[in-house]
């Protein structure tokens, strides 16, 4: 209840009254979207399912709720409007469409026609299935890890806890705490609001928000010296450069990539070469029918390049 209230805190009273009427309280902690979209109904999505709120919107409402998330100053918000998202206190996201305006490279988005408000909810011990598979415990460290999914599986809520777990230090498995670098180009990881981290993610993790992944590595490994790096959803071909040159100076990393097994990460030419060039040590797939699951745990051998199936969860 206390996310969807921090949520709901942008939206005129007589829209946050009608949602209240057409829901009960039995549903609210499993309400992940609210979308508010100009001249249809508010829709929320609870789980798999969508809920369709009888209410139209108009575009007054609109810009009331659009100015309120950017806190009635637009211009300083821009570059987050130009990514298509804004972060909000508490660590939800509203993603946006409107008319772009394009000059080499979006400048602006106006006449914004939809809101997307994705409640955040950070679930603890998410990856304590998980974890064993990560440490190193003859380095105390963790392995290069790959975390693959289709959209929609738990990475990056996985992902979260995980450097929540290696930044503060894990006693079952004697891991001591260790510094790790987060480039969190979406917001999704930190969430951070105005320079604070909204989700806990450890008290020795320094992170860089709304930065392209790879000058993010760059710049976390020049200025903080972090011992392992952590980003959500690679694949670009600088993504990967990136991580080649931090994985070569000695740093460790783990990361997310859309992929729904194995045999589609090797088809991605960029991934496919963290494998053949021995970089990732273990890529871990998560389950497609039930979110933030197991499916696979892969282990790269050090001289080949097949992987070997490590484990079914």
């Amino acid at each position: 209840m206390e996310e969807l209230e921090s949520v709901l805190q942008y939206f005129p009273n007589h829209i946050k009254e009608i949602i209240f009427q057409n829901t009960s309280p039995a549903i609210y902690e499993f309400i992940e979207e609210i979308r508010i979209r100009l001249n249809r109904p508010i829709t929320l999505k609870i789980g798999q399912e969508i809920m369709v709120i009888p209410h139209i919107i108009n575009i007054e409402e609109v810009n009331e709720i659009f100015e309120q998330i950017c806190e009635n100053s637009i211009y300083s918000y821009k570059n987050q409007i130009c990514e298509g998202f804004i972060t909000i206190k508490g660590g939800h996201r509203v993603g946006l469409t409107g008319t772009a305006v394009i000059d080499e490279k979006i400048k602006n988005i106006n006449y914004i026609s939809s809101l997307n408000f994705r409640i955040a909810r950070q679930k603890k011990d998410s990856s304590k299935n998980i974890i064993k598979y990560i440490i190193n415990e003859k380095e105390n460290n963790i392995y290069n890890t790959l975390i693959i999914s289709p959209p929609g599986c738990g990475k990056t809520t996985i992902l979260r806890d995980i450097i929540r777990n290696v930044s503060n230090g894990i006693k079952d498995f004697n891991f001591t705490p260790k510094i790790v670098g987060v480039i969190d180009e979406r917001g999704e990881i930190a969430a951070s609001y105005k320079g604070t981290p909204q989700n806990d993610i450890g008290i020795m993790t320094d992170v860089m928000s709304n930065i392209p992944k790879a000058l993010g590595m760059k710049m976390l490994i020049r200025s903080m010296s972090p011992q392992i790096i952590a980003c959500d959803e690679i694949g670009g071909i600088e993504d990967v450069q990136a991580i080649k040159t931090a994985i070569c100076s000695g740093v460790k990393g783990i990361f997310t990539a859309h992929a729904k097994n194995i045999e589609e990460v090797k088809r991605n030419i960029e991934l496919n070469s963290l494998i053949e060039e021995n970089i990732i040590q273990k890529i871990i797939a998560l389950s497609t029918e039930e979110k933030g699951k197991v499916s696979e745990i892969y282990n790269l051998e050090q001289l080949s390049n097949m992987p070997k199936k490590l484990a079914y969860i």
